[in-house]
């Protein structure tokens, strides 16, 4: 049996990144890929990390990448050192002070893009440049992702992003993370004004709906649950990658769907979009925004002390909530 020491050092951050695009791919030859490595390559290290441990990972059985119950255990325990370990890295980064070298911000989908690239303007007229600090880092470098429904969360919390805006507040908190309401987005049912449902009955109902193509995006998470919204059994579905993406769909009219009012706003108003009333009733959604809070807010940055300066004011809030582009011509 291999000695303690031996098994430690076999489990590096490579080895569990190694194991996580497997499992999260479904193939050694799409993770290699992933990877940029040869498929034997990564096949020889799998090996060597089963005779580290002296177990099985993998069902050599199957055509796929199938994971034993050691495997899985692994898998499961590997993500969260590899959450814990981006972490601490988080940390020790924040606890130097000052503005940071890079940000990661995390942006849901469905608030204003106008607004947050305003904030991102007014961020660099504020953030001192490097001809201000020609003794210090340069500028904090800003990178910014969409993300959708549990998929904003997760960037968060695997430590991918320091500041996540438009989160669901359903989530548990692993501790560590701060959260503040950033206010409510309604929804409204809406089809192209030469849909099939356009001229339907009001309100529709479910066995109504049931029949014609949805359209929906698809939640940005692959490690947490992905959510699925207004979306029924047996129902066709064209799925999409963001809302723009959504909006556009059921402007051409391929299908139907929720969307949030203020970004539908301009369309119905213009006629583009007919709005239409379900049987089945529809709640707001609650966003929230967050960040990690390590040794409270002496221990953040100042690019994020900046941002969650900005936050704070309800007009940024409302904005980022209800601006959002002009309808085409």
């Amino acid at each position: 049996m291999p000695a303690m020491p031996e098994r430690l050092h076999a489990l590096t951050p490579d080895a569990l990144v190694m194991m996580d695009t497997i499992a999260r791919t479904g193939s050694f030859a799409a993770a290699a890929r992933e990877l940029g490595k040869v498929p034997s390559a990564l096949t020889y290290s799998v090996r060597q990390l089963e005779e580290a441990l002296d177990v099985l990972l993998f069902d050599r059985s199957s055509r796929q990448a199938q994971l034993t119950a050691a495997g899985h255990e692994l898998l499961q325990e590997g993500r969260r050192l590899l959450q814990e370990m981006s972490s601490v890295a988080n940390r020790v980064r924040r606890v130097a002070g000052g503005w940071e070298a890079a940000l990661a911000i995390s942006v849901e989908d469905i608030l204003s893009a106008p607004t947050v690239f305003e904030l991102v303007q007014a961020f660099y007229d504020d953030c001192p440049g490097p001809q201000e600090r020609a003794d210090g880092p340069a500028a904090t470098r800003l990178r910014l992702r969409n993300d959708v429904l549990a998929g904003t969360w997760e960037a968060l919390v695997t430590g991918q992003v320091d500041l996540a805006i438009g989160v669901s507040g359903e989530h548990a908190n692993p501790g560590g993370i701060e959260i503040e309401p950033l206010g409510e987005v309604g929804f409204v049912f809406c089809v192209a004004p030469h849909h099939a449902l356009a001229g339907a009955t009001e309100p529709l109902t479910d066995d109504r709906l049931v029949v014609h193509r949805a359209v929906a995006v698809a939640d940005t998470a692959q490690r947490l649950t992905p959510i699925t919204v207004h979306l029924l059994p047996g129902q066709d579905v064209l799925t999409v990658p963001n809302m723009r993406a959504k909006l556009e769909a059921q402007l051409r009219g391929l299908g139907c769907g929720f969307l949030p009012e203020p970004m539908a706003r301009a369309h119905l108003e213009a006629g583009h979009l007919v709005k239409k009333d379900t049987a089945r009733a529809t709640q707001a959604a609650r966003l929230h925004y967050a960040w990690r809070a390590e040794r409270g807010a002496a221990g953040l940055g100042r690019a994020l002390r900046w941002w969650l300066d900005q936050l704070a004011s309800p007009v940024t809030r409302r904005a980022l909530l209800e601006r959002h582009a002009a309808p085409r011509l």
